[in-house]
């Protein structure tokens, strides 16, 4: 089936959000007397949420009873930074403009709660481009449950096969292959150093945003 639609997750796959909980975590140590600690160790954190990345770049452990102080707090800088540092990856504004000229929709399916998702689009531009932004507050389950791209294909009235969802994350892929969708698992997100999204059974595996254009043009030219 030709496809209509590109939907992205957001944080790994449309966004590069790290450098804004990378400079939230060390303004909270910096305040606390601590040092830096590597940048990497909390990238490579980032898909697991807020929680991974207080136990990471706190080395603590989330039963210690200042935990989830540390933990509302990182939220609540959150919610005034969220789109500070925060951009598109690389390619990916290139990549928006091929999928508008080409008359096809796209959107965002993300476990991102929907208060710091809205703004971060809002603030980059991109809420007036997307047609679709579906968050956890939307749906009962949210991903690797197919739910969220259930839903994502019935608001815009599209059949999922005709639909390609592209994310950095297992869930991602299993939330789409169980929607019905077709499945592209990128490798430039925010991926643990011991997984390997070429491992996830994605219909495509992609290096950079730009490798999706002959993605969408096989698409675009099948029958």
């Amino acid at each position: 089936m030709r496809l209509r639609a590109v939907l992205f997750d957001m944080d790994g796959t449309l966004l590069d959000s790290a450098p804004d909980f990378i400079a939230i975590c060390q303004a909270m140590r910096a305040e606390r007397g601590l040092p830096p600690v590597e940048e990497k160790l909390i990238r490579d954190h980032v898909s697991g949420g807020a929680r991974a990345m207080i136990i990471n770049a706190f080395d603590i452990d989330p039963m210690n009873p200042g935990f989830e102080a540390l933990r509302l707090e990182f939220l609540e800088r959150y919610q005034e930074h969220c789109a500070v540092l925060t951009r598109p990856y690389d390619g990916i504004e290139a990549l928006l403009e091929d999928i508008e000229r080409a008359r096809l929709i796209w959107g965002v399916v993300t476990n991102k709660p929907l208060r710091f998702a809205e703004p971060i689009m809002q603030r980059l531009g991109l809420a007036e481009r997307s047609s679709i932004l579906i968050c956890p507050d939307h749906v009962t389950r949210s991903k690797p449950d197919p739910e969220p791209m259930i839903l994502a294909c019935s608001t815009l009235k599209l059949d999922p096969a005709s639909v390609l969802f592209v994310g950095d994350d297992l869930r991602d892929i299993e939330s789409g292959r169980d929607a019905g969708t077709k499945t592209a698992a990128v490798t430039y997100g925010y991926i643990h150093p011991d997984d390997n999204p070429r491992h996830w059974g994605a219909d495509v595996v992609i290096d950079h945003p730009l490798e999706l254009r002959q993605v969408l043009d096989q698409a675009l030219c099948s029958c």
